[in-house]
């Protein structure tokens, strides 16, 4: 074994993971470095120099800069560092070339944005190269949330082994650490923690000096007093070096975010100010965080998870470490942990639950001119949706492709994704999903549709009633676990399919005039004149074997309500553009209501909408419309709503609606609700926030104003919103203290959206973080609220903290 292996499995064993990381050779090797090949298209292919930081926790990849520079077989390592940071304060380090070596330029991957490492031959771009580039030497870095997947090419099988499995088993090392494991990684120096250390250490040499600290907090969003500043920093440097090292930075991050707001609080229901005791303890939970007579044994639990010290924990006592710790956990978030798991009845029929759902799955991007790919289904499924758009059209080649009709938008094999829906469609959910078919095929490649969805999907595929017998509803997400149901056109209704009393060739005879292709309004609107165009060709006929695959989900025409009560079944579903059911709610949302209690509704974007931007569903919801299909590759506050929604009952993507919304004889309108609701107020005190990131649009230099807005969507007369004031310079623990109030009418349907901006009174204030849930899975007391990102990726350490108060109204006071 040579001396730098023998060095860095030593640091490696010390480090900041504790020993928790198994030493691999893969990692040892990784952190040698190599040159792999970077695939963003067919045409883009360059060598890229990659190599993984001794932290374990972060990727480097370099590139050469300059007119005359060319990608060389071995990259230097031993030049000297000098690091660089963008606006936001992200790292940008580059390597500072000798006179004989090339510029250098890096850029950083962080483990923790990893979501998974895949194989080449899961590529859809490697596998198009595949004549070019061997695909056993590739792989892929699958990250999470909206970011592009990194397509990589190694030298070797063997390689290309080495780094797709050593980044697994770091991904698998992050994503299996419990939050407990988190706090302590935390508390010792996680690797969050061991950036901000890297950021501040400007020349490298593993110090830090009082003048990189000050560099250092004004990147930390601080601008704090330089006298107060320096004690802080003299109190951690134990050593009396003029620096701070390892532990020594620790401490004086500890003491940095101290928490005097909490601390407080403590004292309040601690007698002698060092320990909660567990009666203490347990008037806290009852009083404050509204446990009521689970508080008892809840204490204990809590004691037992939290509390940093064994002493502490046989004693049964809470120190101010462990109460912190309490409140900002899981069992301290503002999202009750009962509704984080499945909880909701799921043997209902369909059209009893709210359901997941995607428009235009296969689009990456806008659906003028964006790219289509398989991902968009990937995504789309493991993020749980369980309705998926496919937009079916005649291939050159007799193979179907999807893309988004009359558009710029690019082509994929209609085989391709119905592989991928096989493959992802139950990895987060077991719960079933729906294929959406907008069927624009010739009879012949029908039949190749028909053909794949058979021979591809298997058992999975739903191709008759789940007990060969007519039903007299649909069945159940229970009944329906891990099966995939086809939803689309069908030739006859469900009663002949089963009777099979009538000829095929009758069946097409009469279906000629009445059958239209189902295309939405949406790309007519796209495209005006392809109606006429589509008016001189002949209509295609259905294919009987595709017909057969629809059984619960026929897509209808959507006449009235009156005419959907005397002539579709409960198996028959209709779809409304956006613009369609905004009317219909406004001119008659009762029987819109009654009209979703007994059939499923789907709810699309307009086609005007050429940038894939997304509606607010919550409206389409009020009127219990069950699929309001979202553009999810866009980020933005209707997908926070989305997302905050389903993100109750597991995240399995069926939510069951309020009971009023089930009720075929209902009587709630979504735009007059009345009585009776028992009406809630919600007190929301926004105490302090932690550690904010600095918005994308924060000018270089600046530090953060934060602002909370805290914003109400429901019914109508529900909706609100309102704003903090905003705190100058602080986007470190900034400290607010102010209440606001909100009510809500119907509080079964209302979502509570927090919002932290960053305050710009010469133009709009920019976006820090956002988080989102239903009111009813909203926890009372002291609670804290971890920030999302714009594409819904934690932005930990960022946080508020707030108390939650939510009171009944009653009779008498409504009246």
């Amino acid at each position: 074994v040579t001396d730098w292996r023998q060095l860095l499995q030593q640091w490696m064993m010390a480090s900041l993971l504790q020993g928790r990381l198994p030493v691999s050779e893969d990692l040892l090797l990784m952190q040698k470095g190599t040159m792999m090949r970077k695939v963003r298209s067919k045409n883009w292919k360059k060598l890229r120099y990659f190599r993984l930081q001794e932290d374990c926790m972060t990727v480097w990849h370099a590139r050469q800069v300059g007119a005359s520079a060319k990608p060389s077989s071995q990259v230097p390592c031993h030049a000297a560092h000098e690091n660089s940071y963008d606006s936001c304060g992200f790292l940008k380090p580059r390597l500072v070339p000798t006179a004989s070596e090339p510029h250098l330029l890096f850029s950083a991957v962080s483990i923790s944005d990893v979501e998974t490492v895949r194989e080449g031959d899961e590529s859809e771009l490697l596998r198009s190269l595949a004549e070019e580039l061997p695909l056993k030497q590739g792989f892929t870095i699958v990250f999470r949330g909206r970011r592009s997947n990194l397509d990589l090419v190694a030298n070797s099988v063997q390689e290309a082994q080495i780094w797709r499995e050593g980044l697994q088993l770091l991904v698998n090392f992050v994503t299996s650490m419990d939050q407990q494991e988190q706090l302590d990684q935390y508390r010792v120096e996680p690797g969050w923690l061991r950036d901000w250390f890297q950021r501040g250490d400007k020349n490298q040499d593993g110090r830090i000096t009082f003048q990189e600290v000050q560099r250092l907090l004004h990147l930390m969003n601080v601008e704090m007093d330089q006298e107060y500043a320096f004690q802080l920093f003299q109190t951690a440097d134990e050593s009396q070096s003029g620096t701070l090292e390892g532990e020594e930075f620790v401490t004086f991050y500890k003491a940095l975010t101290k928490r005097s707001e909490v601390q407080e609080l403590f004292e309040n229901f601690s007698a002698d100010g060092q320990k909660l005791t567990l009666l203490e303890f347990v008037d806290f939970l009852r009083e404050e965080q509204k446990e009521g007579d689970r508080a008892s044994d809840l204490a204990l639990e809590l004691i037992n998870r939290y509390e940093p010290s064994d002493s502490g924990k046989l004693r049964c006592v809470l120190s101010m470490d462990g109460f912190l710790n309490y409140l900002c956990s899981k069992d301290g978030d503002i999202f009750n942990p009962t509704c984080l798991p499945i909880y909701q009845d799921m043997t209902q029929p369909l059209n009893h639950y709210y359901i997941n759902s995607s428009h235009n799955t296969y689009l990456l991007g806008d659906q003028f001119c964006g790219q289509s790919s398989v991902e968009g289904y990937i995504r789309a499924l493991k993020r749980g949706c369980r309705c998926v758009e496919v937009d079916i059209w005649d291939g050159p080649t007799g193979e179907p492709i999807v893309y988004h009709g009359h558009t710029l938008t690019s082509r994929i094999l209609f085989k391709d994704v119905v592989a991928s829906v096989a493959q992802y469609a139950f990895q987060t959910s077991d719960y079933p999903v729906i294929l959406s078919l907008e069927n624009h095929c010739s009879r012949e490649q029908q039949e190749v549709l028909a053909k794949h969805l058979t021979e591809i999907l298997g058992e999975q595929l739903v191709d008759t009633t789940l007990d060969g017998l007519l039903p007299t509803q649909l069945p159940s997400p229970e009944e329906l676990r891990n099966k995939i149901l086809v939803k689309g056109k069908k030739l006859r209704t469900l009663e002949e399919d089963l009777e099979e009393e009538e000829e095929e060739e009758e069946l097409e005879s009469q279906l000629e005039t009445e059958l239209e292709t189902e295309i939405e309004p949406e790309i007519q609107e796209l495209s005006p004149r392809s109606k006429d165009k589509k008016e001189k060709k002949s209509k295609p006929i259905l294919c009987p074997s595709l017909s057969a695959l629809v059984v619960y989900l026929k897509s209808v025409s959507f006449h009235s309500f009156t005419h959907s009560r005397e002539h579709y079944r409960f198996y028959e579903i209709s779809s409304f553009s956006e613009t369609k059911a905004k009317g219909l709610i406004k001119e008659a949302g009762n029987e819109f209501v009654q009209h979703n209690t007994w059939q499923l509704s789907r709810v699309y974007p307009s086609g005007l909408r050429t940038d894939s931007s997304n509606y607010n569903p919550q409206e389409f919801w009020n009127a219990g419309c069950q699929m309001v299909a979202m553009n999810v590759q866009t980020a933005g506050l209707e997908m926070d709503i989305c997302d905050g929604f389903f993100r109750q009952n597991g995240g399995c993507g069926y939510v069951l609606k309020p009971e009023f919304l089930r009720d075929a004889q209902s009587s709630f309108h979504p735009e007059k609700p009345m009585s009776p609701f028992k009406a809630q107020t919600l007190l929301i005190q926004v105490i302090s926030g932690q550690q904010f990131p600095k918005g994308a649009k924060t000018k270089e230099g600046s530090i953060t104003d934060p602002l909370v807005r805290v914003e109400v969507f429901g019914v109508r007369p529900d909706t609100n919103r309102q704003d903090t004031n905003h705190v100058e310079n602080n986007g470190f623990n900034p400290y607010w203290g102010q209440t606001l109030s909100f009510r809500a009418q119907v509080p079964e349907l209302a979502l509570l959206r927090f919002v932290v901006k960053d305050y710009n009174w010469t133009s709009r204030d920019d976006f820090v973080g956002q988080y989102t849930l239903p009111w009813a899975c909203i926890q009372q007391g002291y609670r804290h609220i971890h920030l999302l990102s714009k594409d819904g990726i934690s932005l930990h350490p960022a946080s508020i903290f707030v108390y939650i108060c939510i009171q009944e109204e009653t009779e008498e006071a409504e009246s």
